[in-house]
């Protein structure tokens, strides 16, 4: 009962209590809307604009700079530079009637942008906009005027500010285009060092964080941004010039020559030193413009590509280029066929520059010592097929070095067959034939899929394979294996950049050399090195031409059919090296489908003759002293160009080879002679051989078959745009084997 007299007397207090403290609560909550609506209508507008203020100030990114590219030497290859966007506040230039017409005199005199459109902005948007970009990544020359108006006494210029930003930048333009790559507008590198080295050039971006104190004053913090570090490359500035000329010169000699369009379908060089895989020039035509990628003048003269990317048979002119700009896929499959990098990224099938690589398996396998002869007769029968030589009359009986001298197709298919298809196909893995070279450049091809291994390969294959058809490549997979056939063996992981830079200048990491394996032994590499000696030594050599005056080099010509068999389209080339004695630098040059007739296509000289006028200049340049005596005429040729004298004339004795005979002779052919080939067919010396015989074209400087009118070389006897009937079909479709022509 008490209890609960006391629970009723404690329920009415409370109730009095919560009663009184409602009325209180309501009467603080009237006062507080009362303030509000104050505020609001005597200082809406103050407060209005200090809250749009902040959102200029209360967060803004602080951009980085990237960082930079540049050749061996320190040259720049790409940098950024600071460019300035036009910011125009609606807001603060509405402040007073008097700042509108002097800031929009400003704008247009020395900044040049049509006031017009800003002028109406301002009126539709004045009292909500504080960021509408005028103008975009102008240089601080062009606003300096505007500034310096800005910044006067008493000025009226108000509501326009520039935002900081960095444009990427390319002083070469074309230079090296393939090897750089670009930046898309958001700073993201595509193709080349761009987009391989993406992370090392990129920084992090800064933060500025502002705020309004209680007197309304801005407040800054800042996190400066994080610029990102440089990269320093193999490449030398001066040799890729020198590179870059002479491709472009050979595109302007064939430019519409037998059809309309470039010189070539492609033209390729790498300039690669042979005890380091360092590359020092890469470049391939056509070129781009890294400042200006999208520009449909560089794709001028390009195949035309259709909708389901075919090469059409058309190429881009004037006329059908308006075709390109109003399809987007159309267009942009054409940019990424001008974009991409052809050293690396295309592959083909590599011709007579393979021959060295038969040679060395099969010497380092044990299966041949390198001394022996074989009979060529024009061609082999292999399988249910009559294989041809590059020379259809016949080399007669040929030492191994003799094959490797003139290109013997059936000199090569001997070797193979003594090698075998299991030991071959180890040795083309061995060469890392269909496996990346992982050069630090994006974009590189795999050929695991255009190769054969043991279970797949034929005896046809073999054969065709032995002379470099019937399997892809890539140019940067057949110099990289190249240099170790030269070098003693060794193979070097082929690289574009040596040292990675901080922003200040401090070296953030060496990129050392790396022997990756040893394919050869310095043995048989010597064995190589004198073989290819005599290509362009040898009386019967296929690359005389490749000589660059003063000098002895060595190397190897390639020829190849492209597919479909019997289009009279090829591949020709050159692989080589310099000096002869002493390799310090590899050459790689491949024409694709150089422009010209069909008859001459297949004629490595159109690769050769590239390969000397490089050479002749990029030689003196690297400071390799000279090793054979000048002509007259070749003294004439370097001063006009202007080109140093290395060293004296070589006063003329033979060069010779490892065991004291004159180069370019077989100590072994007199007790070889009569001896059997791997085909077991008797091998004789063959009188002179009959395409000497041949009546000489005054017009093309080759020799005439007077029974079929065939242009022939003088030189190897090699029939000239597979005029000549025959060949072979290489088996069941699905094989990627060729049906073999002219192979030089």
């Amino acid at each position: 009962m008490n209890n609960k007299k006391r629970q009723s007397k404690f329920t009415i207090k409370m109730q009095k209590k919560l009663i009184v403290m409602f009325l209180m609560i309501l009467l603080v909550f009237i006062g507080l809307t009362y303030r509000l609506f104050a505020i609001t209508r005597d200082n809406g507008e103050q407060y209005k604009k200090q809250v749009l203020s902040q959102q200029r100030y209360d967060s803004k990114t602080l951009p980085y700079r990237r960082g930079s590219i540049l050749d061996s030497n320190g040259s720049i290859l790409a940098t950024s530079e600071k460019v300035y966007n036009v910011i125009l506040d609606a807001v603060a230039i509405s402040e007073k009637e008097e700042y509108l017409e002097p800031t929009l005199e400003a704008l247009r005199s020395q900044l040049g942008i049509d006031t017009g459109d800003v002028r109406t902005y301002i009126a539709e948007n004045k009292m909500v906009s504080r960021y509408k970009v005028l103008a975009k990544r102008l240089e601080y020359e062009q606003i300096e005027g505007f500034l310096a108006m800005q910044n006067e006494e008493d000025s009226l210029i108000k509501g326009i500010w520039f935002e900081e930003e960095y444009k990427r930048t390319y002083p070469g333009n074309t230079l090296a285009c393939d090897v750089i790559g670009f930046t898309t507008s958001d700073n993201v590198g595509s193709y080349g060092l761009e987009e391989y080295y993406n992370d090392v050039l990129s920084g992090t971006p800064g933060r500025e964080y502002g705020y309004l104190n209680n007197d309304s004053n801005l407040e800054r913090t800042t996190i400066p941004a994080q610029d990102g570090n440089s990269i320093v490359t193999t490449i030398d500035i001066n040799i890729q010039n020198i590179v870059e000329k002479h491709l472009k010169k050979f595109d302007e000699e064939y430019k519409d020559n037998a059809h309309e369009g470039n010189g070539s379908r492609n033209t390729g060089c790498i300039i690669m030193d042979v005890n380091s895989g360092e590359i020092l020039a890469m470049a391939s035509y056509p070129v781009y413009d890294l400042n200006n990628p999208r520009n449909t003048d560089s794709m001028l003269g390009m195949p035309y590509i259709d909708e389901d990317g075919k090469v059409t048979g058309e190429y881009i002119n004037a006329e059908n280029v308006s075709r390109l700009n109003d399809d987007s896929d159309l267009f942009y499959r054409h940019l990424n066929a001008l974009w991409k990098n052809y050293c690396i990224n295309d592959t083909y099938e590599p011709g007579s520059v393979s021959k060295p690589f038969t040679v060395a398996a099969g010497i380092e396998s044990g299966s041949i010592t390198g001394n022996e002869k074989y009979n060529c007769e024009g061609k082999l029968h292999v399988g249910d097929h009559d294989i041809k030589c590059h020379n259809i009359y016949g080399d007669g009986a040929l030492s191994v070095a003799e094959g490797i001298e003139r290109s013997c197709n059936v000199n090569m298919m001997y070797v193979a067959m003594a090698t075998g298809i299991s030991t071959f196909t180890e040795f083309q893995h061995i060469f890392n034939l269909g496996l990346k070279t992982n050069i630090d450049l994006a974009g590189e091809a795999r050929t695991a899929s255009l190769i054969f291994n043991e279970n797949t390969m034929g005896p046809t294959d073999l054969a065709t394979n032995s002379f470099g058809q019937g399997y892809n490549a890539t140019m940067i997979q057949m110099i990289t294996a190249f240099c170790s056939l030269i070098n003693g063996g060794y193979y070097y992981e082929p690289h574009i950049v040596k040292k990675i830079v901080s922003p200040s200048g401090a070296t953030v990491q060496n990129i050392e050399p790396r022997v990756l394996k040893q394919t050869i032994s310095e043995t048989t590499s010597a064995k190589v090195r004198e073989m290819c000696n005599l290509v362009v030594s040898g009386e019967n050599g296929t690359g005389h031409t490749a000589r660059p005056a003063g000098y002895m080099i060595g190397g190897k010509t390639g020829t190849a059919e492209t597919l479909p068999r019997g289009n009279r389209e090829y591949v020709v080339s050159f692989m080589g090296y310099a000096p002869a004695d002493n390799p310090q630098i590899a050459i790689y040059v491949v024409v694709d489908r150089p422009n010209v007739p069909g008859s001459i296509m297949d004629d490595a000289k159109f690769a050769t003759r590239i390969v000397r006028s490089i050479l002749t200049e990029v030689l003196p340049y690297k400071g390799i002293f000279m090793t054979e005596e000048l002509s007259d005429k070749e003294r004439e040729e370097l001063e006009a160009l202007q080109i140093e004298i290395m060293t004296p004339p070589v006063t003329g004795q033979e060069p010779e080879g490892e065991d004291g005979t004159p180069e370019g002779e077989n100590p072994d052919e007199a007790t070889e002679e009569g001896a059997e080939g791997e085909g077991g067919e008797d091998v004789q010396t063959p009188a002179e051989p009959v395409w000497k015989s041949f009546p000489i074209d005054p017009e093309t400087g080759y020799a005439v078959d007077p029974s079929t009118g065939a242009f022939v070389d003088p030189v190897t006897g090699a029939v000239l745009g597979g005029s000549f009937e025959g060949g072979m079909s290489a088996g069941p479709e699905a094989s990627p084997s060729p049906s073999p022509e002219t192979q030089q």
